[in-house]
């Protein structure tokens, strides 16, 4: 247990209670009344978030919560969730907010965020728990808050989390404290940056969302090189769009770069996460596809040729479907990213010749030679 400085928490001045039972959707209203067996809840239809004194008995037909209930219901949301009291006192602490921050129920309950726990800061590592408070803030003023900032873990490191607050009202009007959502954004925000750093460096094709040439050319340096030093085999299917001319002179260059994106968010399908798909130029792209077995490699570009084929486009009362050519081969370490790209170009141009909308492979070579 970590020294809060103190014996025991002090104890809560009278004010109304505030239970876990008190969150519920927005467009809900919830009337609460406190007897000897626990808090007894209404869910009904309205507005916002109310906990009136001395409500009535539930009526027939209505839906009834008790507080184990929602406890219950309210630990197995993947969010974490947290109560505060008009002091910003921790009343309520579910297991999300135990999962995301490292700190239990017991740990909390009865101190403030700012007493060790969490103490938020935004991006530029400037504390929020004094004036920049978002709790703090819905509390004085009764207004919603949310946004992307930093919880400190127990284990003291820093989670970005974005956090929703909605402050509480008692049944005379008074905010009476607020309950504060926070979801784990590390993945989002490392996606974001990795997007947004590939279009700073210009590795992003604006129109079709994949990798450029530039990215295409670096991933398959990147490849050889492995396959050099450790041996991790992979793929290589190039492919070009059947009559593409075809369909910008009948339907023009805009739906042409709909039939570009098209084709780029069904092979991003076929593919796997880690698998790279570029834009090579024009109506060509490239995969890049780490295996180690060649023999894989057919039924791949079999599965892209297909799915494509099976893919449409609608305009107007017409309907536009495109195929492709492919040519396959594995990496060899004695490739080059010129000879490898010159090789799969090849086995394309034999898929055109042999009547389009195939896969033409190179047969893999015996190990050793």
């Amino acid at each position: 247990m970590r020294d809060t400085g103190r014996d025991s928490p002090p104890p809560l001045r009278e004010s109304p209670v505030i239970r876990p039972a008190t969150l519920v959707p927005r467009e809900s209203k919830v009337l609460l009344r406190t007897t000897a067996a626990g808090p007894r809840i209404r869910v009904l239809p309205g507005a916002g978030v109310v906990l009136p004194a001395g409500a009535g008995e539930p009526r027939a037909g209505r839906f009834e919560l008790n507080d184990l209930d929602l406890r219950r219901i309210l630990d197995e949301l993947h969010d974490g969730v947290y109560v505060t009291d008009v002091e910003r006192r921790i009343v309520y602490w579910n297991r999300g907010a135990q999962r995301i921050s490292g700190w239990a129920a017991a740990e909390v309950l009865g101190t403030r965020c700012a007493d060790g726990i969490l103490i938020h800061v935004n991006e530029a590592g400037e504390p929020l728990c004094g004036a920049g408070c978002p709790l703090s803030h819905a509390i004085g003023d009764g207004v919603p808050r949310e946004g992307d900032i930093y919880l400190r873990h127990r284990e003291g490191h820093r989670v970005p989390v974005r956090t929703r607050v909605q402050p509480l009202r008692g049944g005379d009007g008074r905010v009476i404290g607020a309950v504060e959502t926070f979801a784990d954004s590390t993945e989002e925000l490392a996606a974001l940056r990795q997007v947004e750093e590939l279009q700073a460096i210009a590795f992003i094709d604006p129109l079709t969302g994949v990798g450029n040439r530039r990215h295409a050319e670096q991933t398959l340096h990147a490849r050889l090189e492995e396959l050099r030093r450790y041996g991790w085999s992979f793929g290589v299917l190039f492919l070009d769009i059947d009559h593409f001319k075809e369909v910008n002179d009948e339907f023009g260059h805009e739906v042409g770069d709909r039939v570009l994106r098209m084709v780029a968010r069904t092979l991003s399908g076929s593919l796997r996460s880690f698998d790279f798909l570029g834009r090579w130029g024009g109506e060509e792209f490239v995969c890049v596809i780490p295996m180690q077995l060649g023999s894989q490699l057919p039924a791949l570009a079999a599965r892209c040729r297909a799915l494509v084929e099976g893919s449409n486009l609608r305009v107007g009362e017409s309907t536009v479907r495109v195929t492709i050519s492919l040519g396959a081969s594995m990496a060899d370490s004695s490739d080059t990213v010129d000879g490898l790209m010159r090789r799969v170009d090849d086995l394309m141009y034999e898929s055109k010749v042999e009547g389009r909308n195939r896969v033409t492979v190179q047969p893999e070579r015996p190990k050793g030679r």
